[in-house]
């Protein structure tokens, strides 16, 4: 069985076909650049990468460009367009009634439409997406899979803010959380490992955007996003958790409209805000070892901010079983691994250094320290394949 996996944003469209009997992905590319001067990238285990430049005036464009090339005689990997038996779209809000994948129809579509305010960047893209699939497609299954979803089990206290009570009731202000494929694919994993299906997991995905989550019994029962994803820890540009009194006090003083606070809150924030170098972590920690200040601190904060993140979880689950790092930082930052851990030997959480600082990396590893209590854990995050298994099962 094969499924195509598509992520679209407002001038790209990623994509992934998994062979669902091997459960592997035996092509991926991007369509970037849509509506502008489009470039297409094209990977096939065991074929030569394929590059080049390509008209996309539309998401139709660059859905009908990535079926014929994988049909294509050399680079595809399929013989027709016809062996796709369903395509799973990536969504990063569903709202309060997409609360798990579900394949979509009309009244699935007209729900996302209505609640696109809730997510402006990434909601419309997603739509236009799944739209342009569907007309390129029309006689196959289209399935949903939302990122919002993995929280909906959240108990109230854990997702209703403590504001009048009927600005939840009518505008939905909530807290709904995100990156939910992720963190349920890398809980789901670390169970497995731990070999226990009713742990207590916490996990870091961590990257241009983070946001950690506790999960027990494999259902989230808190994370650090809220009703944006500018909620929780310090990220690239985005500042995280404030006093809410912070974005008012800016309009006052600098006399910005609430439009151009957001813009300062969300771009001009995070990592880059305090080190003024970057909002790449790397950019970042080669500044803060040549001696940048204000690189070094931006690194604490971020440090310190996940601590504290990790130390309220494990209060509110009543321990923990085990701590996961995922995505770009998580995956790859040996320092910020062992900064986070460090110190928190009462806990029960230490790493063996040596493992942490030579792992291979792209595998699951277990960098727990001997005779550690919790296991500490990297895996590699697959969100795209969390997206083709939800697919499968819905449509097979």
């Amino acid at each position: 069985m094969k499924i195509l996996v598509v992520n679209a944003g407002s001038s790209s469209l990623k994509y992934q076909l998994f062979d669902m009997d091997t459960n592997t992905a035996i092509a991926k590319g991007n369509c970037e650049r849509i509506g502008i001067d489009g470039v297409v990238t094209h990977k096939c285990p065991g074929k030569e990468d394929y590059k080049t430049s390509a008209d996309f005036p539309d998401h139709r464009a660059a859905i009908e460009c990535v079926l014929g090339l994988l049909t294509d005689e050399k680079l595809g990997v399929i013989g027709s367009v016809k062996e796709i038996a369903a395509v799973g779209h990536r969504f990063a809000h569903g709202g309060e009634k997409l609360r798990a994948s579900t394949v979509l129809g009309p009244d699935e579509v007209a729900y996302l439409e209505s609640i696109a305010e809730l997510n402006p960047l990434h909601g419309p893209p997603a739509i236009s997406g799944f739209k342009a699939c569907k007309e390129v497609m029309p006689d196959i299954k289209h399935v949903g899979v939302f990122d919002t979803s993995y929280y909906s089990n959240m108990k109230e206290e854990a997702y209703v803010y403590p504001i009048p009570y009927e600005l939840y009731e009518e505008y939905k202000i909530r807290r709904y959380g995100f990156h939910g494929t992720s963190h349920r694919y890398v809980a789901a994993k670390a169970a497995e490992m731990l070999g226990k299906k009713d742990a207590k997991i916490i996990t870091c995905h961590l990257g241009n955007g983070s946001s950690i989550t506790a999960t027990v019994n494999g259902k989230a029962i808190d994370t650090s996003m809220g009703f944006t994803p500018q909620d929780g820890v310090p990220m690239g540009t985005r500042s995280g958790a404030l006093d809410p009194t912070v974005p008012m006090y800016i309009m006052k003083k600098k006399g910005l409209t609430a439009e151009e606070v957001e813009k300062v809150l969300n771009n001009q924030s995070g990592l880059l805000g305090v080190s003024g170098v970057s909002s790449d972590c790397r950019d970042v920690a080669k500044a803060a070892a040549s001696g940048n200040a204000r690189a070094a601190l931006a690194l604490k904060i971020l440090v310190h901010n996940i601590k504290k993140i990790i130390g309220s979880y494990i209060a509110e689950m009543n321990g923990v079983d085990a701590v996961v790092f995922t995505a770009g930082i998580g995956e790859n930052d040996r320092a910020m691994r062992e900064n986070v851990c460090e110190g928190m030997d009462w806990l029960g959480i230490a790493i063996d250094k040596e493992i942490n600082n030579t792992c291979e990396r792209g595998v699951d590893v277990d960098i727990s320290a001997k005779g550690a209590k919790v296991k500490t854990f990297v895996i590699p995050t697959n969100e795209e394949y969390m997206i083709a298994l939800d697919t499968q099962n819905l449509t097979k």
